[in-house]
């Protein structure tokens, strides 16, 4: 990871470990829209599973005009926008600074209007020539672990293990692309005319589904999608399973997997159109076995990622295009 990555993550991390030494740490709020606020479901878990600190996550609007009472100067705000510009998360991080609350920021663009609205930005790099290693997931990762060591002295050396583990993060989900290369493709080819497919997950990894059902398949497919709670199936959407409905069901390796697990039984029965990506079956050298549920997530993505990447490809519709998006204005 380069070292001006490390370097900002560090002096987030650093103001929050005066806060908390100050006793001004009462509360983590996550705020983004769309894949961001997705992308920070899985720190969202991780800080609920870890913190007697509660923590929440907000679409960004509903932040800026459902505003939590709780919130206030001792609270820390973490934001990310990709292009530095969405107006909705720009505000967030703006009314956090306002507020006197901890502030930071994740973007691709430096010196973007989000950049300049929140304390501590963080930059992350992307697209063709970037290395794996200082992307957004690896980013992203190594700053939960290193604010967890902050808001948790108590175990910080845990995480520093994890953080450093995330070296190991490119290579991994390289094998989790290999791992489950022929199931994504054979599954985007029998799909590729479908007008909808439904996702399912939980715990750590239910980010990921719902990023894919509203992201990858709503946003850039235009394929009707929804993501399902494991927990919730049984309680309303199971009913529409049917032989000839698709699911794309991920089953954790953490506390929820019983969820999923149990989810999966039913669908295996009711319907032929599935694509199962079971973290257990992923590789996790070099990560402590107490933290391998937090790195789940970020392999289940680069898994997704050659699902969507085929449908595209035997859909012939590509990621890139928008009917809405970025033409008109909303």
């Amino acid at each position: 990871m380069k070292q001006e990555h490390i370097d900002q993550i560090e002096a987030a991390a650093s103001a929050i470990r005066e806060r908390v030494e100050a006793g001004k740490a009462t509360h983590v709020y996550f705020v983004a829209c769309g894949g961001s606020q997705a992308s920070m479901m899985p720190a969202q878990y991780m800080f609920d599973r870890e913190l007697a600190i509660p923590s929440a996550i907000y679409t960004s609007n509903e932040f800026n005009y459902a505003t939590p009472k709780a919130f206030d100067a001792s609270s820390i705000v973490v934001t990310i926008s990709h292009s530095g510009t969405t107006p909705e998360t720009v505000a967030a991080a703006q009314k956090a600074t306002d507020a006197g609350a901890l502030s930071i920021a994740f973007s691709n663009a430096v010196d973007s209007p989000l950049w300049k609205a929140a304390s501590y930005p963080i930059h992350y790099d992307h697209g063709e020539g970037a290395e794996e290693a200082d992307k957004s997931g690896s980013v992203e990762l190594r700053a939960w672990f290193e604010f967890l060591k902050s808001l948790d002295g108590e175990h910080a050396e845990r995480w520093a293990k994890a953080s450093s583990a995330v070296d190991a993060l490119p290579e991994l989900k390289a094998k989790a692309q290999d791992l489950y290369r022929d199931d994504c493709v054979r599954f985007a080819s029998r799909t590729k005319r479908s007008k909808l497919i439904y996702t399912m997950g939980s715990g750590a990894s239910y980010g990921e589904m719902y990023a894919l059902a509203i992201c990858w398949l709503m946003e850039m497919q235009w394929v009707n999608s929804n993501c399902i709670h494991s927990g919730e199936y049984f309680h309303g959407p199971f009913e529409i399973t049917d032989f000839d409905v698709p699911f794309i069901i991920s089953v954790g390796n953490g506390a929820t997997k019983h969820l999923d697990e149990r989810a999966l039984a039913f669908a295996k029965q009711y319907s032929q159109e599935l694509l199962v990506l079971d973290e257990n079956a992923f590789s996790y050298e070099g990560v402590p076995q107490d933290v391998q549920e937090y790195f789940a997530p970020e392999l289940l993505s680069a898994a997704i990622r050659v699902f969507v990447e085929a449908h595209a490809h035997d859909s012939g519709h590509s990621l890139s295009v928008r009917r809405y998006m970025w033409q008109l204005e909303y």
